[in-house]
């Protein structure tokens, strides 16, 4: 089972090294419970004669022999199932553990080409199937297949002949279950695929409902949900059909091998070459093959579909890495904020730059905003700025550091984001705030207070214990960017990156969401990125971004006076005068 496959199962080997001891001791008890498997074969073979010729006592001694020998058996096969069990889980938890640990530092290129749907089922029910897979190669496919070769020496032992006629059946049936093998990987896919696509569809309709609901699109979505669940199921059953076809061809094969070892038998017998003691020895071993054969049978299928779930596990670790800290990345040290933009080029394809020649100086405490239309490439200059992506040409520096030179996690304590759209994550308001870093209450309070969130928190059923459900569902849209402020400011951070922070709030929210922005600001480097040019006519310094160009740069004043593009998108949103 642990066979080079395409999938790679054998690159799982090295996370079982640490559990060697277990593993020893495992298969030591395995090792008793396979030998016990010829013994009651020998033992069968002494009472059914017993029982023919009415010989009692022998059939006591024979049974009271069984039944000591059952005992020892199933108390190996109890030592071997909980020995093994736990290494084969532990490797499970580590594949999932790593590659939950791989996804948090892919590119967001690579990143967004998944779903969350289709990334959920791969980290939960794909790494399932896999660790089930190891586990049963372990716990069951490797006892089954010792059974078979010492249940068959036992048997060859008996009568060689004989044996090697049974023998003869063995490539038939072996060649049957490789082809459904490879019948049900490829149906496995297929499912796995769909089961994939309807928790894709899953997610977007939990989330979308009231936008559902407004549009009174609900047959649509039903019909579409219908959809996809029919294909899921045409998909599985194909799977099931094929099972469902190997048990009874596979079994008709078995069937009609004993029946073929019990004609050749009688025949042996006949000819002088093998008594009835010994026949009914063999007999009882053949018996014995039948259910490892099965159990083989049935982790194959099951390794296949394993198969088609490490493949797409795999896919997880084949994508792009973000740019990992350079080998003589230096600390950053203490932080004044100033940033530089020095000739900055950047694209995801280098040779479709989305930032050309990019200069760009704010100095602590400056206030600078980005503004321009959706495309221009405002976004992309804050993923450099945090180093999510690095410059094909040009520098971009922090108090005159080369962000390339420095650790990624060094920068991105020193740089704080408040996205547009508040994630959230559920726990507690602490912990939303703390968001695994090490503070105090009193430093979580104390940022709460500098994001104008203290007051509402405190409000809270439970203060900072009170729960954010999933998705903050029980929290306003004003109190969740508060709660985003708050997480922002924890760490003290030399600059802060604000992509449009207000834009989805009612006048209300963010009013007091503002009051928190411009407490948090005082002091730091701020670089906003604004549709609503209301909320920046008092930046110190406003940049106009157009095909990745700075066409325009200066204060409010000077760009209404310009008359240029600045001045064309205040005229768009009826801003006349400043303020």
């Amino acid at each position: 089972m642990l066979a080079p496959s395409p999938a790679g199962f054998r690159g799982l080997l090295p996370l079982l090294q640490p559990h060697r001891r277990r593993l020893w001791a495992g298969g030591a008890c395995m090792l008793v419970f396979v030998a016990c498997w010829p013994l009651l074969a020998w033992l069968a073979g002494k009472l059914i004669p017993a029982i023919g010729a009415g010989d009692f006592p022998t059939v006591l001694r024979v049974i009271g022999l069984a039944l000591g020998v059952f005992l020892l058996q199933k108390l190996a096969q109890f030592g071997q199932d909980t020995l093994l069990a736990a290494p084969a889980l532990q490797v499970s938890q580590a594949l999932r553990s790593q590659l939950f640990a791989r996804l948090q530092r892919l590119e967001f290129g690579a990143l967004e080409k998944l779903s969350a749907g289709d990334l959920t089922y791969r980290l939960t029910e794909d790494a399932d199937r896999v660790g089930e897979v190891i586990y049963k190669t372990i716990q069951d496919s490797t006892p089954s297949l010792l059974q078979l070769v010492a249940v068959f020496g036992f048997m060859v032992f008996l009568d060689w002949k004989l044996s090697m006629a049974t023998l003869l059946l063995a490539p038939l049936v072996a060649v049957l279950v490789s082809s459904f093998g490879a019948r049900v990987m490829g149906a496995a896919e297929r499912s796995q695929k769909q089961v994939s696509e309807l928790a894709g569809l899953l997610g977007e309709a939990i989330s979308g409902l009231p936008l559902v609901r407004a549009y009174a699109a609900e047959p649509w979505l039903q019909k579409r949900f219908e959809q996809e669940i029919d294909l899921h199921r045409r998909a599985r059953y194909r799977t099931l059909k094929l099972l469902a076809l190997q048990h009874p061809v596979v079994g008709f094969i078995e069937a009609a091998g004993i029946l073929s070892v019990l004609l050749i038998g009688a025949a042996r017998i006949q000819a002088g070459g093998l008594d009835s003691q010994g026949f009914s020895s063999y007999v009882a071993a053949l018996l014995m093959l039948i259910d490892p054969i099965s159990h083989l049978t049935t982790n194959y299928n099951e390794f296949q579909q394993g198969q088609a779930s490490l493949r797409r596990l795999k896919e997880i670790e084949s994508g792009a890495m973000e740019i990992p800290d350079h080998p003589d990345a230096r600390p950053l040290g203490a932080v004044q904020g100033e940033l530089r933009l020095n000739g900055v080029w950047f694209g995801y394809d280098p040779e479709q730059p989305v930032l050309r020649d990019l200069e760009l100086t704010a100095k602590p405490g400056q206030l600078v905003a980005l503004v321009g239309p959706s495309g221009a490439g405002k976004s992309t200059l804050f993923s450099l700025l945090l180093r999510f992506n690095t410059a094909q040409r040009g520098q971009v520096l922090l108090d005159g550091q080369d962000l390339a030179g420095l650790r990624a996690r060094d920068l991105r304590r020193a740089v704080a984001l408040v996205p547009q759209q508040s994630s959230v994550f559920s726990g507690t308001v602490e912990e939303a705030i703390r968001f695994g870093r090490p503070a105090t209450l009193e430093q979580v309070r104390q940022a709460a207070q500098l994001a104008n969130a203290d007051a509402f928190i405190e409000a809270l059923p439970g203060g900072y214990s009170a729960r954010i459900e999933e998705r903050g569902s029980n929290f306003s849209g004003g109190q969740l960017q508060r709660l985003a402020i708050a997480r922002a400011v924890l760490g003290n951070p030399a600059v802060m990156l604000l992509d449009e922070a207000t834009s989805a709030l009612d006048a209300e929210s963010e009013e007091a969401v503002q009051r928190g922005l411009s407490q948090a600001m005082a002091g730091r480097t701020v670089l906003v990125i604004a549709h609503r040019l209301v909320t920046v006519q008092g930046a110190d310094q406003i940049l106009v971004l157009e095909a990745g160009r700075i066409i325009e740069r200066g204060s409010h004043d000077q760009l209404m006076a310009r008359a240029g593009r600045y001045r064309e998108l205040c005229d768009r949103q009826l801003i006349r005068v400043a303020v």
